[in-house]
């Protein structure tokens, strides 16, 4: 039965056209579903009369300024185009300038609520999705949002826009507006249940407002969005600030209510780490995201924490922590032989680099999605998992088939000689011999490549690792550069190793494409920085996308993860077992973190 198709709410509903008739009779006999909020799998939390996130303080002050310190800078404020470094906060999550057609909640796996788009009708086969838009939803200019604004967008990004987004978009097969608050999608018979999840992010762009011929330049003119700041002030590489816009349309909706309630947000860029935690020292900034752990635990003795100016929270994230690790370069020949790759993570001491470097706080990562339900570490493969993985014979090595894998464990001493051992016996058998000190294949080439890195935090531990590496007649030469040529030659896979996280989420999808498929292996901008290109995972990926059942997704999430591991494309580094945020004493959160962590959107200031 086709439930509730929006006819007749508020005024401009009564403007529709008998093209929109039609399409909504077409979905009726579709059974599409009208939805205020959709999920994965399962069913929405909260109920359709909701009125707040459940991780937010309805009477936050909702005065005051807000500044957040970041290492590194900027040079364009459109977070959606291929060029140029984007600053902070103008996109979602933070989402201050622009919006998402729906809100993703940060205490679910993956669902969406009602934002721009009051309602989603998605059809029973999944071949098509509607969006409703509210009829109050405008830009910062005043003008309203329409479904022009949304058919702008979604061709704009699927032509311009991050590689990521135009792998996205153009799994759409057709888009229409039969009247100006309704878009439908038609997906076509793509097996992808999570398109129209996707599409419910797509961010929303004002065609009026819209350089669209040079949409792909860097810009530092404030943007036109219809969230809930306007950037006030930029200064290039050094800040960007935004004010409140007072008459965002969106401040009563319940998935704005208590959040945003600095009257400015701003962010603040430093070069360097030691001058960006001098800056916190001196008060100049309010939160920081501390990574470095002899700081954390030995760094904030000053005279701002001990008298209560500042306080450290350890915060608890329930999402997977994702990978970590030193990435190999796999488009590389030195990298081609999966040997080599193995042998080279044998020489990694982790347990001695936790003692010496890092306090002993870390733990080791043994899992694309470490520390949850999606990681295959420790348990066997099931029969789906076996039944999905069947055509791709001894693509999973048997040990991580039956969950017995682990990352080498050392004895601590920084010299393991079973391990250097283990390491030798693997590169003899990729055709390595050790002759005059050095590492050499057949024809006399050395076993010598360079690490990238933008960080003195990461040139340490490369430097330990290229320690590790020289006692076996490895040659690592460690390169520091800045951060704009470091990202210029990552995006265009210009390295042979580089230090790299790609987080975890409680709902892989179609990112993991962008990650690890076979498409994205030679895209610029793609995050597949290990050259990935295997039908295996790619399979995979579609078995995850295609699942009509929470097993049948996790079956694909395991089998994925057991591929990547056996694939061994990183030496799998660390994680801290909390988010260590540091933050001034008058900046408050509210007591309930949600399931993705800290959320500085939903920060106020209170001053004593």
């Amino acid at each position: 039965m086709c439930r509730n198709y929006r006819i007749g709410k508020a005024n401009m509903r009564i403007q529709v056209t008998l093209a929109f008739l039609a399409v909504a009779f077409l979905g009726c006999l579709a059974h599409a579903e009208t939805r205020f909020a959709v999920a994965m799998y399962g069913s929405p939390t909260l109920p359709e009369d909701f009125k707040t996130f459940p991780y937010v303080n309805e009477k936050a002050n909702k005065k005051g300024k807000i500044t957040f310190g970041i290492m590194g800078t900027f040079d364009t404020l459109n977070p959606y185009s291929v060029r140029g470094i984007a600053a902070q906060g103008l996109a979602p999550p933070m989402g201050l300038v622009f919006q998402s057609l729906m809100v993703r909640s940060a205490d679910e796996p993956f669902t969406l609520y009602g934002g721009i788009a009051e309602n989603i009708d998605i059809s029973q086969e999944g071949s098509r999705v509607a969006f409703h838009l509210h009829p109050e939803a405008k830009f910062s200019d005043g003008y309203s949002v329409t479904s022009e604004d949304v058919l702008f967008s979604w061709q704009l990004l699927k032509e311009k826009g991050k590689p990521n987004l135009r792998a996205y978009y153009s799994k759409v097969q057709s888009a229409s507006a039969p009247d100006p608050l309704t878009v439908i999608f038609e997906l076509g018979s793509a097996k992808d249940r999570e398109l129209p999840l996707i599409l419910g992010l797509m961010p929303i762009l004002a065609k009026h407002a819209t350089d669209a011929d040079h949409f792909d330049e860097t810009i530092l003119r404030p943007p036109v969005g219809s969230g809930p700041y306007l950037v006030s002030e930029v200064k290039p590489g050094e800040s960007i600030s935004y004010q409140r816009n007072p008459s965002f349309w969106g401040k009563e909706l319940p998935v704005y209510r208590g959040m945003y309630n600095a009257e400015t947000f701003r962010y603040d860029y430093y070069r360097d780490a030691n001058t960006l935690f001098e800056a916190f020292k001196g008060g100049l900034y309010d939160i920081r995201s501390e990574d470095n752990p002899t700081r954390w635990v030995t760094g904030y003795d000053f005279p701002r924490m001990n008298d209560g100016r500042a306080i450290k929270d350890a915060i608890r994230v329930r999402t997977p922590k994702g990978m970590s690790g030193l990435v190999f370069n796999t488009r590389k020949s030195i990298f081609s032989d999966i040997r080599t790759r193995e042998a080279l993570s044998y020489l990694f001491d982790f347990e001695w680099i936790n003692t010496v470097l890092f306090e002993g706080v870390y733990k080791r990562t043994a899992s694309f999605f470490e520390g949850s339900e999606l990681s295959s570490t420790g348990i066997p493969a099931s029969e789906g998992e076996l039944d999905l993985l069947a055509p791709f014979p001894n693509a999973v090595r048997q040990d991580i088939l039956e969950g017995k894998w682990q990352p080498p464990v050392s004895d601590g001493s920084g010299r393991d000689r079973r391990n250097a051992r283990r390491a030798f016996d693997l590169l003899q058998s990729a055709g390595w011999s050790l002759k005059n000190g050095s590492m050499v294949n057949a024809s006399g080439q050395p076993l010598a490549f360079e690490i990238l890195v933008v960080s003195r935090v990461q040139e340490r531990l490369a430097l330990n690792y290229s320690d590790s590496l020289h006692r076996l007649g490895i040659e690592l030469k460690v390169r520091l550069v800045d951060d704009v040529q470091y990202w210029q030659r990552v995006s265009s896979f210009d390295f042979d190793m580089i230090q790299f996280t790609w987080g975890g989420s409680p709902s892989p999808g179609n990112e993991q494409y962008n990650r690890w498929g076979s498409g994205s292996r030679d895209r610029p901008g793609s995050l597949n920085y290990s050259g990935v290109a295997n039908p295996a995972i790619d399979e995979a990926i579609d078995a995850m996308l295609a699942a009509t059942s929470r097993n049948a997704w996790l079956d694909a999430v395991h089998a994925l993860d057991r591929l990547l591991l056996s694939g061994f494309y990183v030496v799998p580094l660390f994680h801290a077992p909390e988010q260590w945020i540091v933050r001034s004493s008058a900046v408050k959160r509210p007591d309930y973190t949600p399931l993705f962590g800290f959320a500085p959107e939903t920060l106020w200031r209170e001053e004593p």
